[in-house]
């Protein structure tokens, strides 16, 4: 009887060795804590639609570098939200006169395609009081987009962002809004 309880607890000695912890993915209503971002490539958008990358946005700064090559030599921010038939690289833009009358005109020139992508992707992806920043290396102007709050127009979903500009002796924010078209891009809303 002593054997059979000896040989019993050595088994279970082996067998406690043996065993390894098994990880398993996190239940749908736990958080991920970076699960997400290294297993799942895409992200919702303010509209539900999903885009295979945020470009920095989710991080706080736009990653102006990979939108200006997404967008490539595009201009007048006709590409819409799609680059390419059956192209992955997305990006969401901003069309319209973004910079209002009382930053002028000659900051407004200054805003190209890439600046425009940065604008689009952090009305799509950022959160309420979320600030995105980046800067233009051509221009010297670095922007800040900081989404406010939300509104619907025509039926559409729009938001209220404050967009400040700096560099070149030039300091200044001013509150935008705009809604996102059916075409995925967002436009500059006007009364």
């Amino acid at each position: 009887m002593m054997h059979h309880v000896f040989l019993r607890s050595l088994s279970l000695l082996i067998c406690a060795c043996l065993m390894t912890p098994v990880y398993a993915d996190p239940p749908s209503h736990a958080p991920a804590h970076g699960w997400r971002k290294k297993h799942d490539p895409y992200y919702v958008g303010y509209n539900g639609r999903n885009w295979p990358s945020d470009y920095g946005v989710v991080s706080g700064r736009c990653d102006r570098e990979a939108i200006s090559t997404v967008i490539g030599g595009v201009v007048g921010g006709a590409i819409g939200s799609t680059v390419g038939k059956g192209d992955k690289r997305v990006v969401a833009i901003i069309l319209g006169s973004v910079v209002g009358a009382v930053i002028g005109n000659q900051i407004g020139k200054r805003l190209d395609e890439s600046d425009r992508g940065c604008i689009g992707h952090a009305l799509e992806l950022s959160r309420n009081n979320r600030p995105v920043y980046w800067e233009n290396p051509n221009s010297g102007l670095n922007y800040t987009v900081t989404p406010i709050s939300s509104f619907t127009a025509n039926g559409l979903k729009c938001r209220n962002y404050d967009l400040l500009i700096q560099g070149n002796g030039f300091n200044q924010t001013q509150r935008e809004r705009a809604c996102l078209e059916n075409s995925g891009n967002w436009q500059t809303y006007k009364k």
